[in-house]
């Protein structure tokens, strides 16, 4: 049997914090720039994501910074952590990417990094992934989802087509939390406020009693891990939208850390499609 080639590690872009931006009291916004964003680009999704690299504390890797060499010379737990992110908006005239963080204190790696962050620091990623754009062959679209979904789903109003039939929900904290997103005339996002209600309670209910339009849908419905199988539930059961119209994913999943969540994510989307096969 053939050997199998050794396992190259993607591309790592490095960029310095251009400047910072508090958005709402819990969202900080960073451009990255300089020249290792020389030859990063975009495929014209609205849901592209990069995958940000943190080493673990007191570790310090030999220059230039080589994934392969690291993983070689490296025990595994001086990996760099790995976070993901939505690339929020891409200037390619001025080779900036711009990435917003939901902060939470000292809560997580990523976010209290990007509390911290001040112009000239490094920050290393893989990437861009991504998947989803709006699609403008749909009679209307959907967009729901929490915090971690709001990027994408500010950059999917963004591109959205003129005269477009929208519905967008987005569950935030409270009204301080609400956002500023450019949308074409006559779209809006309906921002729904989780007060003391467990995460996605507002949203699966605005989701639930949402009278559709006829035609076909175009559906973004991303975020915390419960109520997104609740939803995809609803949507591919009860609406009987496809599934190549639906984007639909658990960013992330109440009490799991994000490397606890991504080793369990593959195995528990498999499971939630075998229940809903089975229930239909």
């Amino acid at each position: 049997m053939a050997e199998r080639p050794a396992r190259k590690a993607p591309k790592v872009h490095e960029a310095q914090v251009v400047h910072t931006e508090l958005l709402t009291p819990h969202m900080v916004r960073l451009v990255l720039g300089g020249e290792g964003l020389a030859d990063f680009g975009l495929d014209g999704y609205t849901d592209h994501y990069v995958k940000l690299l943190f080493p673990p504390a007191g570790v310090s890797y030999p220059e230039p910074f080589d994934m392969d060499r690291i993983r070689e010379e490296f025990p595994r737990d001086q990996w760099p952590a790995n976070r993901t992110y939505t690339v929020r908006s891409w200037d390619e005239a001025r080779r900036e990417v711009t990435i917003d963080f939901v902060v939470h204190g000292d809560e997580g790696l990523a976010g209290p990094w990007a509390a911290r962050a001040q112009a000239g620091d490094t920050l290393r990623f893989l990437g861009p992934g991504g998947g989803y754009a709006p699609d403008p062959a749909a009679d209307w679209h959907l967009l729901a989802g929490d915090e971690s979904a709001l990027p994408a789903i500010a950059a999917a109003m963004e591109r959205m087509p003129s005269l477009a039939t929208v519905h967008a929900f987005v569950e935030v904290a409270g009204p301080e939390e609400e956002q500023k997103v450019a949308a074409p005339d006559g779209v809006e996002i309906t921002w729904l406020h989780r007060g003391s209600r467990p995460a996605g309670e507002a949203l699966v209910a605005a989701v639930t009693s949402l009278d559709f339009p006829d035609g076909d849908v175009c559906a973004f419905v991303h975020g915390e891990a419960t109520f997104i199988k609740e939803l995809r539930r609803h949507l591919r059961l009860d609406r009987q939208i496809p599934r190549e119209q639906l984007s639909i994913s658990g960013y992330w999943r109440l009490g799991q850390s994000d490397e606890a969540w991504r080793a369990a994510k593959r195995e528990w989307n498999e499971q939630v499609e075998r229940e809903q096969e089975q229930a239909a």
